[in-house]
C-alpha cells in the first residue's frame, strides 16, 4: 500500500526543484569553470616546461656530441678526447636530467592540480615521506650504487677505455652505467661492478704515465759510456713515429739506482701518453739492448757474473773416499767375516 501522505507531484512542485537545481548549478558554476581552467593551464604550462627543458638538454647532449667529433681524428682527439667516452657521458648525464627535471615538473603539477581540488595535503606529504624513508631503506644498496654512479659521471671520474684500478677488479672500462661499471680484465674476462662497492679508484689513462727501465750492468763498466750511449738511444726514440708522440718529455737517466759486488743498476725514466708506458717500456728497453751489445757492454742479472766466469771444479761431481776401501782399515777388518776353525765344518 502506498503512503497515503505522499501523493503524486503536481507541476508546481516540479518547477520548485528544477528551479532550485538550475539555482544551485548557477551558483557553483563559475567556481567549477574556475577550477577546470585551473588544471588545464597547469597541465599545459607543465607539458610546456617540461617539452622546452628536455629539447634544451638534447641540444646540448647534441652540442657536446659535436664537440667530440670535430677533435675525434686529431692530434688533440687522440691525445685528450674519447669519442665513446663522451658520447657515453654526455647520454648518462642527459639521461638523469630529463629524468629529473620531468620529475620535478610533473610532481609540482600533480600537488597544484590536487590543491585546486581543495585538498589537504599535509596527510598526503607525510604519507609520501614515510613510504620514502621505508623504500630507501629497503632499497638503500640500489640508491648508494645510483648516487655513486651519478657522481662519478659527474665528475668524469673515468670513462670508455679507461684502465682502471678500482680496488675489487681492474682492467680497461667497457661500460659507464648508473649503477654498474663494466671491466674488461687482462685475459679477457669482463668484471661487472656496482658502483656502491668502488671506495677508491686509481684512473691510469688520466693525467701522464711514467715509464722506467732498470739497465743491469756489471760493476767494472764504464758509466759514462753507457749513459752516451742511453742518450743517443732517447734522441733516436724521441725522432722516430710513434713514438714522438707517446713520449710527452725527455727520457732521462736517473742514475745508479742500485750498486752490488757483482752488478749495478741504472735508471731510465720518461714521462708519456697515458696508458702508453709499457709500450715505451719494452721499446726502450730493446733499443738499450741493442746499443750494449754493439758497444761490448753486457747486462747481467739473476746469475752473478763472477759464477758465469770462474772455472767449474772437475772433482766437484766425485764422491768421497770411503773407508771400506782400505782393506786394512779397521772398519774392513770388523765387516769381513771371521775364518772357521775346523776346516770339516765349512762342508
Amino acid at each position: 500500500m502506498s503512503d497515503p501522505s505522499s501523493g503524486p507531484v503536481t507541476l508546481d512542485e516540479a518547477a520548485q526543484k528544477a528551479s532550485n537545481a538550475a539555482g544551485w548549478v548557477e551558483e557553483n558554476w563559475a567556481t567549477w569553470l574556475n577550477t577546470g581552467l585551473r588544471i588545464l593551464l597547469i597541465l599545459l604550462v607543465a607539458f610546456l616546461l617540461r617539452m622546452a627543458v628536455r629539447r634544451a638538454l638534447t641540444k646540448l647532449i647534441e652540442r657536446m656530441n659535436r664537440s667530440a667529433q670535430a677533435v675525434e681524428g686529431t692530434a688533440l682527439g687522440g691525445l685528450l678526447v674519447n669519442a665513446e667516452r663522451r658520447r657515453q657521458r654526455s647520454e648518462a648525464i642527459g639521461s638523469v636530467l630529463k629524468s629529473v627535471a620531468s620529475f620535478l615538473i610533473l610532481g609540482t603539477a600533480g600537488l597544484m592540480i590536487l590543491g585546486a581540488f581543495a585538498i589537504d595535503l599535509a596527510p598526503l606529504l607525510a604519507s609520501a615521506g614515510v613510504a620514502g624513508v621505508a623504500i630507501g631503506f629497503g632499497a638503500r644498496n640500489l640508491v648508494t650504487d645510483f648516487l655513486s654512479g651519478v657522481f662519478m659521471i659527474l665528475e668524469d671520474q673515468y670513462g670508455v677505455g679507461d684502465s682502471v684500478d678500482a680496488g675489487v677488479a681492474s682492467g680497461e672500462v667497457v661500460e659507464v652505467g648508473l649503477r654498474v661499471t663494466k671491466l674488461r680484465g687482462d685475459n679477457g674476462e669482463i668484471w661487472y661492478v656496482r658502483n656502491g662497492e668502488i671506495k677508491r679508484i686509481g684512473n691510469l689513462s688520466q693525467g701522464w704515465a711514467t715509464a722506467a727501465v732498470d739497465v743491469t750492468v756489471r760493476p767494472t763498466e764504464d758509466l759514462d759510456k753507457i749513459n752516451s750511449i742511453i742518450v743517443e738511444v732517447a734522441d733516436g726514440l724521441a725522432k722516430d713515429e710513434p713514438w714522438n708522440e707517446r713520449l710527452w718529455g725527455p727520457v732521462e737517466v736517473l742514475g745508479l739506482n742500485e750498486v752490488l759486488l757483482d752488478s749495478m743498476t741504472i735508471r731510465v725514466s720518461a714521462k708519456t701518453m697515458p696508458g702508453k708506458a709499457l709500450g715505451v717500456e719494452r721499446e726502450l728497453r730493446w733499443r738499450i739492448k741493442r746499443a750494449l751489445d754493439a758497444a761490448g757492454i753486457r747486462i747481467v742479472g739473476g746469475i752473478p757474473a763472477q759464477a758465469e766466469e770462474s772455472t767449474p771444479d772437475p772433482t766437484a761431481g766425485m764422491s768421497a773416499p770411503s773407508a771400506f776401501a782400505n782393506a786394512t782399515s779397521p772398519q774392513s777388518a770388523a765387516a769381513t767375516p771371521l775364518p772357521s776353525a775346523n776346516p770339516n765344518l765349512s762342508k
